[in-house]
Parts: C-alpha cells; structure tokens; sequence
C-alpha cells in the first residue's frame, strides 16, 4: 500500500482548552521540521485533527521514524485518501483497502466511522453496518467481532475521505518550545541525556552545558559528549552545547581543600556556571541527571549541598529511577551505547579514595574559603572561554 498521508494524533494538547492552538502550532512546526529531509510535505489541520500529505515520493520507513521522534506526537496513522464522498465509492475503497493490507487469512474486523461532515447524509451507525455487510460479502476471510477485533477500520467523512486501521505508537508529551528552556549538564555518562530526553517531553527546549577538563580529559571524550547531544537532539531539536574548560577551577580546588570533599565542591561550581550561563541563554531551570543514592555526590545530602549554590530551579527527572530504569530508557533511545564508551569524564580525574556522603554545608563553605584568593577570577575565565557546539 502507498499511503499518501498520515493522520498525526495528540493527546496531552487537546486538554489544553483555549490555548490548543498554541500547542498545536508548535507541533506542526516540529512535524515539518522533523520530515523536512526526506520529502515534500504540507501540514493541514482540521478541527482535532493534523495530517501530513505528500506532494512527493518518500521513503515511508524513514518518515515513520522521523515522526516517532517528534514529542506530542500520541501516534501516526498512514491514511489512504480518497476524493469522492459517494456511498458506493467509499464502500469499494473500503474492500480494495482491506484486500490489500490484509491478507487471505482469517481475521476479525470492527468498521468505525466518524462522521466530521455532519451534513454527509448517511448517519455513522448507518455507515458501519452498511459497509461491515458488504465487507462480508466481498472477503471471505472476514468475520466481525465489535468488542476485540484485529482489523479495526476507521472512516472518518470530512471534505474528503480517510481511512486506516493501523496507528504507530508516537513519543507523546509536548511539543518542544511551549514550555520555556532549560539548562542541561550533560556528562558523558547514561543518566545525563535520558533526564535531558524527559524534560525535552515536557516541551522545554535544551541548551546544554559540558564541563571539559584538557589534558586529564581527551578530545575523544569531549566528542563523545557532543555525539551525545546530537543524539538527544533527535528528539528535542537543536541543542547548543556549551564546553566550558573546568581545568583550572578543578586543580584550585583540589590543591587547597579537603580531598574528602573534592566531588561536592566542584559540584557546587559546575552548578553555579551553569546558572550563570543559562541566565546568559535566557533559561529558566537547570537539568541533572541525579538519581538519589546512586553515588556519594547524590545522598540526600549531596544533593541538598549541592542545591543550595543555585537560585532557579534545579529538575532531575531520575531522581526516584534506579539505575536498570535509566538504561532501560537510555537503550530506547539510542544513546545507551555511546554513554558506554569508554572515554574519561571530567569528574572521574579528580576522585577521592573515600568521599564525604553526608557533607554539612557550613563545613563545605568554610573549605571553600581557601579558595577565596582565585576562584573570582577562574570562574569568570571560564564562563568567558566557553566554547559553543551547534548539536543537530
């Protein structure tokens, strides 16, 4: 079957009353920009409904895998469209549609029409039996069953005529853009682009930050940082990824503080630069990969330690996941395999032999005071030297 159009359907936005336009604006902006590459397409919305029409060929795999991708997407339905509204016209394209989609084998079957165009003369019930009559009649491998059938034809009556029985699972959630912006500190680890992905779901657009640490960390590892925002690109558009070279702040603290609290400390300035740099891209919130208990940086004390540095919000969608959920997400997405490689990351040069798991925050401040001397002026080289990577 050559489908010629795709029936997009959503789920989360059509509760969102009278601001459904915005949403439903946004989510055709991302469907075009996500089936861009692979054809000509045109977008057209009706009441409840989005589809997306091919003025040319295309490759129907790559176009389905595009449109999985694209949060607020609930499913896609590949739509056989036909122009004539005659009783005997659909009952025929419904026959052709079945044979050909279908196969000699027995299967249970359920019509269900929707009819839009109210003023179609034949009523919806009218519809569903006239046409499972004929079904019948014209298949011999048909049987109904109304309650759990395995071929559930839709009909829905507009201007033209749709038809489909098969829907695709989509991403679901929001588009991305109609829920502000968000820093994220990405590492090159598992958990960092999974809670990217799941904010990304929520509508929020990402900037994302990566702290490098040349020469204790190669370019290798820093490459695989960016493959990984690339990879979350996929679902949440364009990332722009700020490096910023932690070197210099990470040997300051390792030479004047306790090597117990070397993790937290530089945990509390990456937090800190990463707000400062999402104030500078206009975002409202940081985003962390932490999941409670899963290291000595993520206690319940940690993460109040290193928390209290910041001002604006700080999500971490994984905090209650353990860490077979994390992978599992992370496999499903496609960036599993590149946060295994095995390139160091800039928090693993500079670990202590037995970390604090209970740091106090008055005693973490003190030590910081060592570095009271150097730090202003690290931490603004730093944020003035970050590099930007355009992920896409």
């Amino acid at each position: 079957m050559e489908y010629k159009a795709f029936l997009i359907k959503y789920a989360e936005i059509g509760t969102k009353g009278k601001n459904r336009y915005v949403f439903e604006d946004m989510l055709c902006r991302r469907i075009s920009e996500h089936v861009a590459a692979f054809g000509d397409f045109t977008i057209r919305r009706e009441y409840g409904r989005i589809f997306l029409e091919a003025q040319s060929g295309y490759d129907y795999e790559d176009v389905i895998t595009a449109l999985q991708k694209v949060f607020g997407v609930s499913g896609i339905s590949p739509v056989v469209v036909g122009e004539s509204l005659q009783f005997d016209d659909i009952r025929e394209m419904a026959v052709s549609y079945i044979k050909e989609c279908y196969d000699d084998k027995p299967h249970t079957f359920k019509v269900n029409t929707r009819r839009a165009n109210k003023a179609y003369p034949v009523k919806s019930m009218e519809m569903n039996s006239e046409i499972g009559h004929y079904l019948l009649e014209e298949c011999d491998n048909l049987k109904v069953d109304v309650h759990n059938p395995d071929v559930l034809l839709n009909i829905e009556i507009r201007n033209k005529v749709y038809l489909y029985s098969q829907t695709i699972k989509g991403a679901g959630g929001l588009p991305v853009g109609t829920n502000g912006r968000a820093m994220l500190l990405l590492s090159g680890g598992i958990d960092s682009p999974v809670a990217g992905y799941m904010i990304a779901k929520r509508g929020v657009e990402l900037e994302a930050v990566y702290f490098n640490a040349p020469p204790y960390t190669s370019e290798r590892a820093k490459q695989k940082v960016i493959d990984l925002a690339k990879l979350v690109s996929r679902y949440s558009g364009k990332i722009r990824l700020h490096i910023v070279n932690f070197t210099d702040i990470q040997l300051a603290i390792y030479e004047k503080c306790p090597h117990e609290e070397l993790t937290i400390i530089m945990r509390r300035y990456m937090m800190k630069i990463a707000e400062e740099l999402a104030k500078r891209n206009g975002c409202q919130a940081l985003i962390t990969g932490e999941s409670i208990g899963q290291v000595a940086s993520q206690t319940m004390h940690s993460l109040a330690c290193t928390g209290e540095v910041c001002n604006m919000p700080v999500f971490r969608p994984c905090i209650g996941m353990d860490k077979q959920e994390i992978v599992d997400i992370s496999e499903r997405i496609g960036t599993y395999e590149t946060s295994i490689q095995p390139y160091e990351d800039c928090c693993t040069i500079f670990v202590a032999k037995h970390p604090v798991t209970k740091p106090v925050i008055e005693i973490i401040k003190r030590s910081e005071t060592k570095l009271a001397d150097v730090i202003d002026d690290l931490m603004k080289e730093a944020v003035d030297t970050v590099e930007v990577v355009k992920a896409d």
